[in-house]
């Protein structure tokens, strides 16, 4: 049965400190009129601009969903809004800002939901448009896979595997009703690895971030207070309400059941791509790169910040978007490692064949448009194999294929050839940092 669009009653302020800013900031939520929409608008700059909630102004899903228009006006960390307007079924609305972000409160969307529904939800004369599927749409990259079941029910299922002794494996599933979001969902917490949080701070970021509004995991605890969890799979849950505020961004409610194994926001968004691409015949594109794409070594220089004498790799082909790639070094006498290594037989130290192979993988990952601003960090080298030595006239290629990914994190197994012989090998992981 088709229900009318929905605003809020009253306006309604929260305050709270920015993530990254760590300024206070404040939104404002007001009604606004049937097939408004979601509308962030910038009070602070020029002209208070407006950003509309849609994909088509998606500039960065790494870290959290940023829209934006004309590349200045934007917003920031959207998701636990969106998510909270999604399951209250608010259609329209204009949230003010008086910054690039909205208060990131206790880390989860709790503080939202409740000043919403305190302010009122009202009913508008005009019909509620939904997205409505009439097949399966099934999106898959790597070892995520998010699939949309025709439904008139608003199942979703979410499932995450960290492989970190804190979290492993947790799935959660829940049917979407305001009741089950604001006691089930909405208290989850954002969280983060203890090991990112002073590089973060070094770069001027997650100012505002504290035990206070996110959980941070250590190797062996849980850092707040008593290491108490709201919930015994609030990771999961906290995942699934990432996964309602980026699906949100169709700009209509989605009528189906959702699974979600692995995700996290850039796969969110191009999920959300997928839909809006065969349901509604847009061709906004995805965050991925073109098969067999060529980079040469103008092109390498502006996707990866090595330089000389600290870049070895001179070409790339990409053979499948984000999941493997072909590298290529051409080793001649005059490279400055071969002078002294050694200088009776020049040998390429086998530490720099395994950096050619991570340059080759953050070249695999850089490329995405999505991942653009971002660097590659090792977290760890494992099972190093050096098998024959590599000397000076020859083309070294270099293998990476990802073992596994996510958000910010991977796994990359890596192989150097000669001739189709196999001089090296190792397994590296690494993590994705703001430039």
């Amino acid at each position: 049965m088709n229900r009318n669009q929905q605003t809020i009653k009253n306006s309604v302020k929260i305050r709270g400190v920015g993530l990254h800013t760590g300024d206070q900031t404040i939104a404002i939520f007001n009604p606004a009129p049937p097939d408004t929409g979601v509308i962030f608008i910038r009070d602070d700059l020029a002209g208070k601009p407006k950003i509309p909630a849609r994909l088509k102004n998606v500039v960065q899903s790494v870290r959290g969903t940023t829209i934006a228009i004309d590349g200045l006006a934007r917003v920031h960390t959207i998701e636990h809004i969106l998510a909270t307007l999604m399951a209250l079924e608010i259609d329209n609305v204009f949230v003010h800002l008086n910054s690039s972000e909205p208060p990131i409160l206790d880390g989860s969307a709790r503080i939202y939901a409740e000043a919403l529904l305190n302010a009122g939800i009202v009913e508008q004369p005009a019909e509620k448009k939904y997205i409505v599927l009439e097949r399966e749409i099934e999106y898959v990259s790597g070892e995520t896979r998010i699939v949309a079941i025709p439904s008139f029910k608003p199942k979703v299922y979410c499932q995450i595997d960290y492989q970190h002794p804190m979290l492993g494996e947790q799935a959660t599933e829940w049917e979407i009703s305001p009741e089950t979001f604001v006691h089930q969902i909405a208290p989850a917490r954002t969280f983060c690895f203890d090991y990112e949080i002073e590089h973060l701070k070094n770069k001027g970021l997650a100012r505002g971030g504290s035990l206070e509004n996110a959980i941070v995991i250590g190797a062996d605890r849980i850092h707040n207070q008593e290491g108490k969890l709201r919930f015994p799979d609030e990771f999961a849950r906290h995942k699934l309400l990432d996964l309602l505020g980026d699906i949100y961004l169709l700009g209509r409610p989605l009528r189906a059941e959702i699974r979600a194994s692995r995700c996290g926001h850039s796969h969110n968004i191009n999920f959300a791509r997928l839909i809006e691409k065969t349901i509604l015949g847009s061709e906004v594109p995805m965050n991925e790169t073109v098969s067999n794409q060529e980079l040469d070594i103008n092109a390498i220089k502006k996707v990866i910040p090595h330089r000389h004498p600290f870049l070895f790799i001179d070409r790339v082909r990409i053979i499948e978007p984000a999941k493997k790639a072909l590298g290529y070094k051409y080793l001649s006498a005059n490279e400055s490692f071969f002078q002294g290594h050694f200088p009776e037989r020049p040998i390429m130290p086998g530490v720099l064949i395994v950096e050619a192979m991570a340059q080759t993988s953050c070249v695999l990952f850089l490329s995405r448009p999505d991942l653009s601003g971002k660097m590659a960090y090792f977290m760890s080298i494992d099972n190093v194999k050096f098998r024959k030595p590599v000397e000076p006239g020859c083309t070294l290629e270099l293998e990476v294929e990802v073992v596994h990914a996510r958000e910010r994190m991977g796994k990359v197994s890596g192989k150097a050839r000669l001739n189709s012989q196999v001089v090296a090998e190792a397994t590296f992981s690494f993590i994705l940092v703001d430039k």
